[in-house]
């Protein structure tokens, strides 16, 4: 019998090669990919109408420099600028220079985190390419409120497509189903998020639903389930996993009345740790897991 004498070292950079952070730095990829493109296009439509003296478009792209790692707090991703090309005849040619990718930029900044989190507390559009400059420093100045805009018309489009998408081959064993509360903005009430995820046969999650409204009402959730419903999803769920919200299953039996229910531990164990002393609680956690 052979001994492995291999000693299994870290992944430098402190990850190992999990589905979750491959996932999570694919999806980090495509952001950063998008928001360049958007910086490229409002570049393209600066010169649309500069011709060459044979009548082509003076600037056109001209493929990707080599592909770099940048070090985000994911670990590296591999990221590719596009170039392009100027065919006028003046002696300075215009060459694109991407602000959120400079030439020489290896450790990222926490950009696509605070673009979205700026809107949602409040910033404008137009406001928000000084508050980047004030948070980022001056590499944040080319953020103009054009590129932003192109970036929340791309997501909002991806958002559209993904909650108009076909769920009639598609069946769920469990579903979580719960709400988010939130602030957005300046409104003064909290809006709350209904988030609907769910598991299939071969124990693979995914978010399948979410809606906004203000509470967590019957109405709000037999119109999300309904929605799933006109989308393909006629298999009912075999259980559904929630908390005490009475909305919720009211709708459920409404739209799905085969389904069982069963209420969240996570929910139970923290109603109950709130009724007990600190000093009691640790210990009585780990007798409700036990449970």
């Amino acid at each position: 019998m052979t001994t492995n004498t291999i000693t299994q070292l870290t992944d430098p950079q402190g990850f190992s090669a999990d589905p979750l952070t491959e996932l999570l730095r694919s999806g980090a990829q495509r952001l950063i990919e998008q928001a360049v493109e958007a910086e490229l296009a409002v570049l393209l439509e600066a010169y649309a109408t500069d011709k060459t003296n044979d009548g082509r478009a003076r600037l056109v792209r001209h493929g990707h420099l080599p592909e770099r790692e940048v070090i985000t707090g994911i670990g590296a991703v591999p990221v590719k600028v596009p170039r392009v090309r100027d065919r006028g005849d003046g002696e300075e040619k215009v060459r694109f220079t991407s602000t959120i990718l400079p030439p020489n930029l290896r450790k990222a900044k926490s950009i696509e985190e605070l673009l979205p989190w700026l809107y949602l507390k409040g910033i404008s559009t137009g406001d928000s390419q000084e508050a980047l400059t004030a948070l980022l420093g001056p590499n944040a100045a080319g953020l103009s409120s054009t590129t932003i805009s192109r970036l929340k018309a791309d997501w909002w489009d991806e958002y559209d497509r993904w909650q108009r998408r076909d769920l009639s081959t598609r069946r769920f064993v469990y579903i979580w189903a719960d709400g988010v509360y939130f602030r957005p903005r300046m409104a003064e009430e909290k809006q709350c998020v209904l988030v609907l995820i769910g598991a299939d046969e071969w124990g693979r999650k995914e978010i399948i639903g979410i809606a906004d409204d203000y509470r967590e009402s019957t109405q709000s959730w037999r119109e999300l389930l309904l929605d799933l419903q006109r989308r393909g999803l006629t298999h009912a769920p075999g259980l559904a996993i929630g908390d005490g919200a009475l909305g919720l299953w009211h709708a459920l039996r409404e739209v799905f009345g085969a389904t069982k229910e069963q209420r969240c531990w996570f929910h139970k164990t923290g109603n109950v740790m709130n009724a007990m002393p600190k000093s009691v609680q640790a210990k009585a956690k780990g007798h409700l897991h036990d449970i």
